[in-house]
């Protein structure tokens, strides 16, 4: 296994220096965004609106830290909630944390989403708070749920604005377990064409990657882990995953 691993550290290294490989793959997120390529898949029965690449990505990260909260902004359909309740609910029967749960974020939960989520098997595992999540009640709510957590995984994809993201940054970062990541979703914002949001406030110059940036001027308890983006190369969150290394 050991050899196999080394195979896969001189692949990815041997990707970040291959410029026709990291060009089609950035050729493919610009094309893809448009069509709404994101939002053709879903997990257990409910749209995810994400891409598989980060999906299995997610999947190798939960069970590599077997975390006991993953909190989550963001819920729209509700397929990552359920995504992620999964996998904990699959740790579980492999010897992870038995009760593992989720902690969802929205600041609109519409009725008929919240419904068919609780009717989901995966409703054990999941909860829910209405509000935004940078609302300081909210935080001090999921900072009560994470107390005597051990391990804790965030993913923050909601409003993808600098100035939100750099907020939810400051008040979830801190709840991110050393040797855990805090994943920033849509960093991809960064690098498309200036007109590819027309209808929303984010764009370049605006966007989750550029407060991944400045947050990070005075974080040095996380890094990038760029492995992960020369393993997936097709991804809506470059520079995103944040690793807490103390």
């Amino acid at each position: 296994m050991k050899s196999f691993q080394d195979e896969v550290q001189e692949r990815l290294l041997s990707n970040q220096a291959n410029f026709s490989l990291n060009q089609h793959g950035a050729a493919f997120m610009q094309a893809s965004v448009g069509p709404k390529y994101s939002y053709n898949f879903s997990w257990l029965g409910r749209p995810i609106i994400q891409y598989p690449q980060d999906m299995l990505a997610m999947q190798e990260l939960i069970w590599a830290i077997q975390p006991d909260l993953i909190i989550e902004t963001g819920i729209a359909h509700g397929g990552s909630l359920i995504f992620y309740a999964s996998l904990l609910e699959l740790n579980a029967v492999c010897g992870g944390p038995a009760e593992a749960g989720v902690l969802g974020i929205d600041i609109e939960i519409r009725s008929h989403n919240r419904e068919a989520i609780e009717a989901h098997p995966m409703i054990r595992r999941i909860t829910m708070l209405e509000g935004s999540s940078i609302d300081p009640e909210i935080v001090s709510q999921v900072a009560r749920r994470v107390e005597g957590k051990q391990r804790v995984l965030v993913c923050l994809d909601s409003n993808h604005t600098h100035d939100h993201v750099l907020a939810e940054l400051e008040a979830y970062g801190p709840f991110t377990s050393p040797g855990s990541y805090c994943i920033v979703f849509d960093t991809i914002i960064e690098d498309m064409p200036a007109d590819a949001y027309p209808d929303r406030p984010w764009g370049p110059g605006n966007s989750p990657k550029t407060a991944v940036w400045k947050y990070l001027e005075d974080h040095s308890e996380f890094v990038i882990d760029k492995d992960i983006d020369h393993k997936l190369l097709i991804s809506v969150a470059p520079d995103g995953y944040l690793k807490r290394v103390n």
